[in-house]
């Protein structure tokens, strides 16, 4: 279907229905059942998620205004805080603490994806594309990607030290390596 739209006609009405992805045919009986209610409260709590992560990404905006033909320093900052806090999330949710199943959709794809605004990036980077703004542009795409990976792995370091797993997980990694004679 690959999002277009069809159209049925009942009791004089035209009803337009877009499919969700766009590889499943709405008309199929088998294909319809892809979405379940169960996926329901997943959604449900990415939705919420991202509504908070992108009023908290709107309030850090505002306070850090990015000027035309400037570095913006706003989205910069809210992808790397972003992607601190993913590392965080996901060394706490995997290696930590035992999560309900709803609180990565939650944090991670809704807070920490509402939060974080790569689309937003590259709409600046294409901003800076102009005469006299070139090399800004190509260091702000550059730079911002660095430290989002930088971000993630200190994230991971960090929380991994504080909470003492860094040692558990050498530990581990020592007697995986080690054969049994």
């Amino acid at each position: 279907m690959s999002g277009e739209r069809d159209a049925d006609v009942v009791a004089n009405t035209t009803l337009f229905v877009e499919s969700i992805d766009s590889d499943v045919d709405l008309h199929v009986e088998a294909q319809r059942q892809e979405f379940s209610w169960a996926h329901a409260s997943v959604l449900l709590v990415i939705g919420l998620g991202g509504g908070i992560g992108a009023l908290a990404r709107c309030g850090l905006a505002q306070s850090l205004p990015t000027t035309p033909g400037h570095f913006p320093w706003g989205t910069f900052w809210t992808n790397v805080v972003g992607c601190l806090c993913i590392g965080v999330l996901m060394v706490l949710i995997t290696e930590v603490f035992p999560a309900h199943r709803l609180i990565r959709p939650f944090l991670g794809v809704g807070v920490l994806g509402g939060f974080t605004t790569f689309s937003t990036y590259a709409v600046e980077f294409r901003g800076l594309l102009a005469p006299g703004s070139v090399l800004l542009a190509f260091g702000y795409l550059v730079g911002t990607l660095l430290a989002a990976f930088v971000a993630v792995g200190v994230g991971v370091l960090v929380t991994r030290r504080l909470t003492g797993r860094h040692r558990q997980r050498a530990q581990r990694v020592e007697r995986e390596a080690v054969p049994v004679a």
